[in-house]
């Protein structure tokens, strides 16, 4: 019965194991849900979805597997959603007044209601607007949406307005939690955890269980130890794009630059525009004045840094391939000479572009920024986020 949703769920992308989806079975057999499609919901989902950003491809699945009409024909939905009559009626039960019992016995029953409604499904051919008996919608069909009928399935309505449906058939709406969408603070947190060495730091603050329990039975009473807290020893170095085409970007760069310093303890971080010169700074209010040579950056930090590039690499091709291309300086080396320099010092680095990645073949200085870090260069999403930790822990 369930092999479809299965099937479907792989089809969307979700890495649902055999194992994942016997245990699913093995929680229906043991009758954990009953007449409760909420429950049967977040069931499947406990039992075969292990990471949230696979949550909106599995409520994908799961509305083509049970939920909607919009996807499938009648003939499908004669064939696939076979609903026991036992749930039906369960749900019947559970969501009707005596009254409303009463009514739909005399017209003919639930059962009657749902033959019929299969009737329809295999002799309606295409939409019907008003009326009162094709699936449609307004008018007083039993079947359908934005109309009235004292006894009725509501099919493709996103709230109700009589409350006199006996049976909802509507498509649910989930946030969108892919891993292909722009990030917030909390989801580039996830992201940014990959990269992380643990060491220990700092007073004795964190309790020691498993000393604890050596050092009591070695001396026969209580003797609570504690140790160093485990920090992220890893030291990144953030070199941040701002102003001109990275305006629009402004968000989504400052989510990622508290994200990081959130998560790391031993960050740096140096603001350049468009690509890498001679000079970088660290407040853009005195960008002129108060500029760090970027030979001082590079003598300062060692290797052992993780080097990071925040920009949309879009600009004239002249600002990376020439001395003097820079549009606000003359800068007397090429800016693709600074970068290759940056490369051989830290060479652990990535390049983070917030342009989506389908663009990037229409602009000439992105593809060469995407050379010159030998396509060490990732989208600003969730994924592309954790593809370029994945890159940087090598």
């Amino acid at each position: 019965m369930f092999l479809p949703f299965f099937e479907n769920l792989r089809t969307a992308g979700v890495p649902v194991s055999l194992r994942e989806y016997l245990t699913f079975l093995e929680a229906m057999r043991a009758n954990l849900v009953t007449y409760d499609i909420e429950g049967f919901y977040y069931l499947a989902r406990a039992a075969m979805v292990k990471d949230e950003r696979m949550i909106d491809r599995f409520d994908r699945a799961f509305a083509a597997s049970f939920d909607g009409l919009e996807d499938i024909s009648a003939e499908d939905v004669l064939n696939a959603v076979d609903l026991p009559a036992e749930w039906l009626e369960k749900l019947a039960e559970k969501h009707l007044s005596e009254e409303e019992k009463a009514e739909i016995e005399a017209l003919g029953g639930f059962d009657k209601l749902m033959e019929t409604l299969r009737e329809r499904l295999r002799e309606q051919q295409g939409r019907h607007q008003g009326g009162n008996k094709w699936i449609g919608t307004a008018g007083t069909s039993p079947f359908g949406a934005y109309g009235y009928n004292p006894e009725g399935v509501r099919i493709g309505q996103d709230k109700s307005r009589h409350r006199r449906a006996v049976k909802v058939w509507d498509k649910r709406e989930f946030r969108n939690l892919d891993d292909s969408v722009e990030l917030g603070t909390r989801n580039i947190k996830v992201a940014l955890k990959r990269l992380r060495q643990w060491a220990r730091d700092g007073a004795h603050d964190e309790l020691d269980l498993d000393g604890t329990i050596r050092a009591t039975a070695e001396h026969g009473y209580l003797d609570v130890q504690t140790r160093p807290e485990r920090r992220n020893a890893v030291k990144v170095l953030l070199f941040l794009d701002v102003g001109g085409s990275m305006d629009p970007h402004i968000k989504v760069v400052e989510e990622l630059f508290s994200a990081a310093r959130a998560e790391f303890k031993h960050l740096e971080y140096y603001y350049f525009h468009n690509c890498l010169y001679e000079g970088v700074w660290r407040d853009n209010r005195r960008r002129y004045d108060q500029q760090t040579p970027t030979w001082d950056v590079l003598h300062t930090y060692g290797s052992d840094y993780k080097c990071i590039f925040v920009g949309d690499a879009s600009m004239s091709p002249y600002e990376i391939a020439y001395p003097g291309g820079a549009n606000e300086h003359w800068n007397p080396e090429a800016g693709q000479v600074w970068l290759q320099r940056a490369r051989e010092q830290w060479p652990s680095h990535l390049w983070i572009n917030p342009v989506p990645e389908q663009y990037w073949g229409y602009t000439h200085s992105i593809n060469m920024i995407s050379e010159i870090f030998e396509n060490r260069m990732v989208p600003m999403t969730l994924e592309g986020l954790d593809r370029g930790m994945r890159e940087l822990i090598r």
